[in-house]
């Protein structure tokens, strides 16, 4: 959780780089996807540090620009969900719900992370994750480190083996390849 502008500016450090992006800057037509991953984490510096009433006017602008691109980007990402690292790979389809994700996540379009019918928690994901396409994780559940989760498949239960491959419906652990070969090693 971002508590000061150092953690916001390092925050946004590692979100560039789990992006694989050299440019300083986002481009002005294309980089929607890293426009929204700033706007996100300006969104949570506003919430969790900006309490003046004088910053009232630039909260209400970068929560309407993050609203904007997220409706436009297909995106539902609470703030403070994620930690440094966030790599969203394609913009599509992507529901985000009272999860906890560790630093270093990868995650592709068409995933759904949320509680069951009625309840208010969902998965506490750990470090280094890749998440694929398509991906279901429901339930108050844990997930380990370095973990891989193949596309589509259909998480319900803790994974709590560190540095596996699960896949399927429901996911089970179907190799010992860790997420590394799909996480920038800049940031590891």
């Amino acid at each position: 959780m971002i508590q000061s502008k150092k953690e916001l500016k390092d925050y946004l450090e590692q979100d560039r780089l789990a992006l694989h992006y050299t440019k300083k800057r986002p481009r002005i037509i294309k980089d929607d996807i890293w426009k929204f991953e700033i706007l996100l984490r300006k969104n949570e510096y506003c919430t969790n540090c900006l309490h003046k009433i004088w910053h009232l006017p630039y909260k209400a602008v970068i929560k309407f620009r993050y609203h904007r691109l997220a409706v436009r980007l297909g995106f539902t990402v609470p703030l403070n969900c994620f930690g440094p690292g966030l790599s969203i790979a394609h913009y599509g389809l992507l529901t985000i719900g009272n999860a906890h994700v560790g630093k270093n996540c990868r995650i592709q379009e068409g995933v759904n992370i949320g509680a069951t019918g009625g309840g208010n928690c969902a998965a506490v994901i750990g470090d280094n994750v890749f998440i694929g396409t398509g991906v279901k994780i429901i339930g108050d559940i844990k997930i380990a480190d370095d973990i891989v989760i193949g596309a589509g498949a259909v998480v319900t239960k803790d994974i709590l083996e560190a540095g596996i491959t699960v896949a399927g419906v429901p996911a089970k652990k179907i190799s010992n390849n860790n997420s590394h070969v799909f996480i920038d090693p800049r940031v590891l």
